[in-house]
């Protein structure tokens, strides 16, 4: 599979794009006009500079308001067409995308249009080149692939081609099943964007809200299938116009890109076996049966504050490393792993961070295996000196720059308990609190990682995205959007703040970047863990008297269940599904919280009551700008 993007789809000056495109593991590029005209170098320059970074010019884009015009534009179009060919000639490429024409002045009829683009093939094979025709959805005449393909058929000249962009077929619901009659000779190069479902002008939502393929909401997964079965065997390249991607990292965005493409590549593949597709070979997506452990970096001064926290949960202290300063806390199946050793990545982390859950371990069916998908997507292996007698345990850096690890129940990794720590033998001093395992992890970072964070996710494990959610913020909007599984095993909720003034924003900038914000853990029994928390000296977040008094209202509950409610600072929420009971506890250290919750078949995650959570926690935060304690 040959892959490609656009450099619109990147920040930066056009240098720091094809750097950035290169390292991401792209074989080619599309050089956007306005990129190339801005740039100081001679085009025959940037033709040698692209590849000196190991790319090739696969499109010159765009050639626009081409078919079909009236004398005397129609003679003008052809002589800036010659003028786009010395360009491409000088760049070392032989592929010009010309997009429908969107003028006024344009004329219709598909013969017009046809005889245009032969007379176009002529030049062009002169030259050597060629011309590939896309509809763009907004086009004055033609705006459905079908009509861009019946004018390159009726051109019927070998160095005319159509080009098919996915955005353009998807927003305007073609049908996608006509390009399975397309030959496969005649498509010259596919385009991929992905994009939220938004009511909105066309052109507008194009130019604004693309987003990588697995990112929106579009089927680009059906469209693909379609070319893949016309044996299409060419470049697919991104196309994407989004005004975050604009201000962000062009590093992170060309990775986003690469990875969305192999991605899809790799799904293609596995719905189609009998399609020829040259996708990189990598394990299928891991099934996660749960969270093995949260990790936790503190230095050794801090961590009986964070040790004696914990206690008041209901874990006691279950064994110690061998050879670092490593304690491991357990209740139900939620192990806590508190890291104190100053050496490798936990104390790097620490002095960076501060006290923060860093590493989290997920337990997958073969946990190599989801390493090496991990690592084919584009992911960082992760891995550290080992002291004698430890596992080496499969991991890649996340995201936000924090650790994934991977556990299996066949390995010698499903022994690492046993081989790497001493069990611990103490009173148990504290009450078990019934929490049983961790309902859900919750990430915060800035709001334009969000789509990458998702993207890492939906990649690597059988999970999908829900919904994104806005969550009311004193201070700003936070979104949200969470990746899940069905059995409820994997649920990852992305938290991505927009400003510093949120709490969310807050943890991000006080924390010096995103990570792990707080944990919720299950209870079969919500009043009965409020009661064991309690007597473990557990003070639960104090809520406000008028959100009892709302709910009761609003929900129409039993008076007597209110007042149980409000006796322990439960909150509640409702769904088609059932009933949910959330108990959460002040912030610890720069807004790191956990929360009980109790799901009676509910499915959501108690949005509707961020707001209130979110007032109280903000009563427990230091203010900005004075001093830790």
């Amino acid at each position: 599979m040959k892959t490609s993007i656009a450099t619109v789809s990147l920040s930066g000056d056009l240098s720091e794009k094809l750097g950035a495109i290169a390292k991401a593991g792209f074989d080619g590029v599309e050089i956007f006009e306005n990129d190339f005209l801005v740039f100081d170098e001679s085009p025959r320059q940037l033709g040698r500079i692209v590849r000196d970074f190991g790319l090739e010019i696969t499109l010159f884009q765009p050639f626009r308001d081409f078919e079909g015009m009236p004398e005397p534009l129609r003679s003008r179009t052809f002589d800036r067409a010659e003028r786009k060919f010395d360009l491409m000639q000088d760049m070392g490429t032989d592929l010009v995308l010309v997009c429908s024409n969107v003028s006024s002045a344009a004329l219709g009829g598909l013969d017009r249009a046809a005889a245009d683009f032969h007379e176009l093939g002529e030049r062009a094979a002169k030259r050597g080149l060629r011309v590939g025709y896309e509809a763009l959805a907004w086009g004055r005449h033609i705006n459905d692939h079908r009509d861009a393909w019946e004018i390159v058929r009726r051109a019927d000249h070998p160095n005319i081609g159509l080009i098919l962009d996915s955005f353009h077929t998807l927003a305007r619901k073609i049908d996608v099943n006509s390009i399975r009659s397309i030959p496969k000779e005649k498509i010259f190069i596919i385009q991929l964007a992905d994009a939220p479902k938004i009511d909105m002008d066309l052109l507008y939502w194009s130019r604004h809200f693309r987003n990588m393929p697995g990112e929106g909401d579009l089927p680009v997964e059906t469209f693909m299938a379609a070319v893949a079965e016309t044996g299409y065997d060419g470049y697919l390249s991104l196309e994407i116009f989004n005004d975050q991607f604009r201000g962000g990292s062009p590093g992170a965005i060309a990775v986003d890109g690469y990875r969305s493409l192999v991605y899809l590549g790799d799904r293609i593949r596995r719905a189609n076996p009998s399609l020829s597709l040259d996708v990189p070979a990598m394990p299928a997506r891991s099934r996660v049966e749960g969270v093995a452990f949260v990790e936790f970096t503190v230095d050794e001064a801090e961590a009986p504050d964070l040790e004696a926290m914990i206690a008041t949960l209901g874990f006691r202290r279950e064994a110690r490393h061998k050879s670092k300063n490593v304690t491991v806390f357990r209740q139900g199946d939620i192990r806590i792993v508190v890291n104190a050793d100053e050496r490798g990545f936990a104390g790097s982390s620490y002095l960076v961070h501060g006290t923060s859950a860093y590493a989290m371990g997920l337990l997958v069916e073969d946990g190599r295996a989801a390493q090496a998908r991990a690592v084919a997507l584009g992911a960082e292996a992760f891995g550290e000196p080992l002291d004698p007698g430890e596992i080496e345990m499969p991991a890649v850096r996340g995201v936000g720059g924090g650790v994934l690890y991977f556990l299996d129940r066949t390995s010698e990794l499903a022994r690492i308990w046993d081989i790497e720590f001493d069990p611990v033998e103490e009173d148990p001093g504290m009450r078990d609190a019934g929490l049983g395992r961790v309902d859900h992890v919750a990430q915060t970072m800035p709001y334009d990682e969000l789509l990458t964070w998702l993207l890492f996710y939906t990649a690597i494990f059988e999970a999908e995205k829900t919904p994104m959610v806005d969550i009311v913020d004193p201070s700003g909007l936070v979104r949200s959007q969470v990746v899940e599984n069905g059995e409820g095993s994997l649920r990852i909720t992305m938290n991505g703040a927009e400003n510093r003034n949120t709490v969310a924003g807050r943890f991000i900038s006080e924390t010096f970047g995103s990570g792990i914000q707080h944990l919720a853990f299950t209870t079969d029994n919500i009043f009965a863990t409020a009661d064991a928390l309690a007597a473990n000296g557990f003070v639960a977040l104090d809520i406000s008297q008028n959100y009892y008094d709302d709910l009761e209202a609003r929900f129409g509950l039993d008076p007597a269940l209110t007042e149980r409610l409000q006796a322990r600072n439960i909150l509640y929420d409702r769904d088609e599904h059932g009933e949910y009971f959330q108990l959460y506890s002040p912030t610890y250290g720069e807004g790191l919280f956990f929360e009980i919750v109790e799901r009676r078949g509910y499915r959501g995650y108690g949005a509707a009551n961020a707001i209130f959570r979110i007032a109280a926690l903000r009563r427990h935060l230091r203010p900005l700008g004075m001093p830790r304690s």
